[in-house]
């Protein structure tokens, strides 16, 4: 005998339309027409071949196979509703746990939180913040936001958002800074720039995008973490080499200059998801990401 279920479309009309005694009801909770639902009790009864109601003046009532198998069908889809609304409550309390760097967190990331709060509050985002080097297959992490260079290991979904571009800035507090306003890129052969230990190669790497020869930079005070650079530059303590997108508001509310512009590296910023995981919210947070950014 075969154990396969009928229809639940037509399971669920069936159950509808048993609870409420009436075909015409039952179509109007489902948002279907009269003919829809009776053709789904219809079938029913001819896959079963037993009549599951019986006409009762205008309306109908069951027989005593169709009241046996409402008995079954409200019990099993009141066991479905209560299972579905469960594992909805609970996975909206589940964390979204964001891993990024300390840097982007700081700079860029926790001025955008009440608007990101606000746009996606089902997130129930939570960050998690390194200077160190990001792991995206840490157990725990739902997504990891980081700048890297393509192609992307097999095993990520990745969602691009936007290139790293790299340039020089410095404070109106540096003492120098009005004299290196209106010089050329060459003029920075003549400073001791600040720079990260943790990207020691970014001078290098801006200098040949920009056309400049490499060896003409020299490394001054340095830093362990980019947070601790950008903060040494905004201290006026001289010349830095940032990603515009952690200084993109200093630069706009005046704290940080930028004369030389800035160059495109071939890293990109996205967010990386393992593949493991679900993607409908790491979508929509991409999505905003992508929009605010």
């Amino acid at each position: 005998m075969s154990r396969d279920l009928p229809s639940l479309n037509a399971l669920r009309a069936f159950e509808v339309t048993a609870k409420l005694e009436s075909v015409s009801l039952a179509a109007k909770t489902l948002h279907v027409t009269h003919g829809a639902v009776s053709r789904q009790i219809r079938s029913l009864e001819e896959e079963m071949g037993v009549a599951l109601f019986a006409k009762a003046g205008r309306g109908v009532q069951l027989t005593q196979a169709g009241r046996r198998l409402r008995d079954a069908s409200q019990e099993a889809f009141d066991l479905l509703r209560s299972a579905c609304a469960d594992i909805t409550q609970a996975h909206a309390f589940t964390p979204f746990l964001l891993a990024c760097p300390g840097s982007l967190l700081a700079r860029w990331f926790i001025p955008r939180l009440d608007r990101l709060n606000a746009d996606l509050p089902e997130l129930n985002l939570h960050l998690s913040a390194s200077e160190g080097e990001l792991d995206p297959r840490r157990p725990g992490v739902t997504a990891t936001l980081l700048f890297a260079e393509p192609p992307w290991p097999a095993d990520m979904q990745v969602y691009p958002l936007a290139n790293e571009r790299i340039g020089p800035v410095f404070s109106p507090r540096y003492a120098r800074a009005e004299a290196l306003l209106d010089q050329p890129l060459s003029r920075l052969a003549d400073e001791s720039v600040l720079h990260t230990l943790s990207r020691q190669q970014a001078w290098s790497d801006w200098a040949r995008a920009a056309n400049q020869d490499p060896s003409a930079v020299r490394h001054g005070q340095g830093f362990e973490h980019l947070y601790y650079l950008l903060e040494a530059a905004l201290a006026g303590l001289g010349v830095a080499i940032a990603p515009e997108l952690l200084v993109a508001d200093d630069i706009a509310a005046g704290r940080l200059l930028a004369p030389w512009g800035f160059v495109d590296t071939p890293n990109q910023l996205g967010l990386w998801v393992p593949s493991r995981q679900p993607q409908r919210q790491a979508e929509r947070l991409a999505r905003w990401l992508e929009s605010n950014l």
